[in-house]
């Protein structure tokens, strides 16, 4: 086959770079506890060439508040990876943080018992 008539990838295929190539073999952030619901949103614009491009495809998501969750879809980025790079971006003073709420207390049985009786009657 000669050079032209050949394509050494597939464009379908996606992205060439391994999930793992974008966090440099990291699995989890360091010292920022990110889940799905934990909302972020951008602090400052970056400059050209201060950020790779995966960074750049997050923080350019991120101008109005928006959950880890919905920044990797967005991103179309898997879910770890894109904690990694928040983590970054936040250590870097690029992004901040507001963890999901939690309750404090579980409901009583007596509640969780009127909430199924509903459910039913639906």
């Amino acid at each position: 086959m000669s050079g032209g008539d050949y394509a050494w990838f597939d464009e379908d295929a996606g992205p060439l770079a391994r999930p793992y190539t974008l966090t440099r073999g990291r699995t989890r952030a360091a010292r920022h506890e990110l889940d799905m619901i934990t909302l972020v949103v951008a602090l400052r614009l970056h400059h050209a060439g201060e950020l790779d491009h995966a960074h750049e495809r997050i923080l350019g998501r991120c101008q109005n508040p928006i959950s880890v969750a919905e920044v990797a879809a967005g991103a179309d980025l898997p879910l770890g990876v894109v904690k990694v790079l928040i983590s970054d971006l936040i250590d870097r003073h690029y992004m901040i943080f507001r963890s999901g709420w939690a309750p404090t207390t579980a409901a009583s049985p007596d509640t969780l018992q009127k909430v199924l009786d509903g459910i039913r009657k639906l």
